[in-house]
Parts: structure tokens; sequence; C-alpha cells
């Protein structure tokens, strides 16, 4: 149940867990007989409706909401949806295979170096298939030496199951996944727009993506902000170039 509670011409905020949006809502009191049955006076008004998270998202989203209630209908704007700004939120662009690692300090003699004959017959009884759909992540934790061919050995074991093959750790393979994301972007859906990047949501992207896009918006950009549509950081805007 969420409910919109106020006086008229107060402010009303609408929750959904951390989910919060504030509108104006106006509203004018109806004269009434007085009865028994009347509301007591200064008692506010208070219109309520169900609806599912899916709905709510749709609701923050629009332009103008027209909110029913016994006593007369209102309509709220939604001046965030209604100014224009292009919301880009980096977190829809996480991987969405799993991660796996295969650390190769696993294999060396004495943490030192690496046997040739002794990893082949590793590679041969390793179970590659628990890799099937996954990204697979091929290091080294230890501080040793580990020739191109080794990497070169996992790859063409792993090649049939995993989704990826990466040399590097976890946080090595999103950089370069999110600057290959930005290579990709279409700049000219973005020329002269308002666009908010998304920070601080459920994924931990990383701060290089976030360079990353700056550079490749600004030069088309009318301006770029952090944050969210409500609450933004600016970061750039473009200059007005006065005739």
């Amino acid at each position: 149940m969420y409910t919109l509670v106020g006086q008229p011409g107060s402010v009303v905020k609408l929750y959904n867990g951390i989910l919060e949006k504030t509108f104006l809502f106006r509203r004018k009191r109806q004269n009434k007989a007085r009865s028994s049955s009347c509301e007591p006076q200064g008692i506010s008004y208070v219109t309520s409706f169900l609806t599912t998270t899916s709905h709510l998202k749709l609701l923050l989203h629009a332009t103008t909401i027209t909110v029913f209630n016994p006593l007369h209908m209102s309509t709220l704007v939604n001046r965030v949806a209604a100014s224009g700004l292009i919301t880009f939120k980096l977190e829809d662009y996480w991987p969405t295979a799993a991660f796996a690692s295969f650390d190769l300090k696993d294999y060396l003699f004495m943490e030192l170096i690496l046997k040739e004959k002794d990893f082949r017959t590793a590679l041969k009884e390793h179970d590659f298939t628990q890799y099937a759909d996954k990204v697979l992540l091929v290091f080294c934790s230890a501080d040793a030496i580990i020739p191109a061919w080794a990497y070169m050995l996992v790859a063409q074991a792993a090649a049939p199951y995993a989704v990826d093959i990466y040399q590097g750790e976890e946080a090595d393979y999103l950089r370069d996944h999110f600057r290959t994301v930005v290579a990709g972007l279409d700049e000219a859906e973005y020329a002269d727009k308002r666009v908010v990047i998304k920070g601080c949501g459920e994924k931990d992207v990383p701060a290089s993506a976030y360079l990353d896009i700056t550079a490749k918006l600004q030069p088309v950009a009318k301006s770029i902000m952090y944050g969210e549509p409500c609450s933004t950081v600016p970061v750039f805007k473009k200059a007005v170039v006065r005739k």
C-alpha cells in the first residue's frame, strides 16, 4: 500500500523501501454540510492506492500522474521526467556471466617455477567443465615469472566451456569490459543532450568506467551530471556561444 498524505499545497513523499520521490500535491478542500457523518475539521485527506514495484517505477518515470480519491481528482507533475534529462546507468551493462578463477600459483614447483610436463599432466586431470557458461579469470597470485605458453595451454583447455577467458583478476576484467562498453556507444544519441550518469548502485562499477564515459560524451553532450535526476553533481556544461 502506498499512501499520499498532506495538507493543501503541501509536499508529499511516495515511499517504496529506499525508493523515494517527492511531488507537489495540491488539494482544495470541499465544503461539506455539517452532520454527524461529516469528517472532523482539521483532518488531512488521504489518498491511497495499491501497486506493484514495476507499477511504481512506471509512476516515477511518467511525466504526469493522475490520482483519484473519493473527494476529488488531482494531477501530479513529475518535473524530473519532463526535464528532458537522459539517464545512463553503467550498472545495466554489468557482465551477465558469473566469474571463476584459475590461479597458476597452485601449479608452481615450490611456488617459484612452472614445469611444463607436470603442468600439462595437471591440466589433463583438471575438470574444466566447471567453468561452463562462466568468465574464467586466469592469473598467478604468487610473485613468479609465468611463461606465455602456460596461459595458452589453459585457454585451449577451457575454451570449449567458458564464455570468456581473461588474463587477469576480476577488477582488471571489469575495467576492460566497461571500456569496451563505452567505446561501443553511439555518441550521436547524446548530441546536445543533458546526461545524468547514475551512481551508487548495487554493483561496484569501477571508477575507470565513469572516467571513460565522461571523456566519450563530453565532445557531444550539452551537459553531464553524476547522481540521480533529483540530486546531481555537475560535471560538465557546454559553453554558450553568443552571437
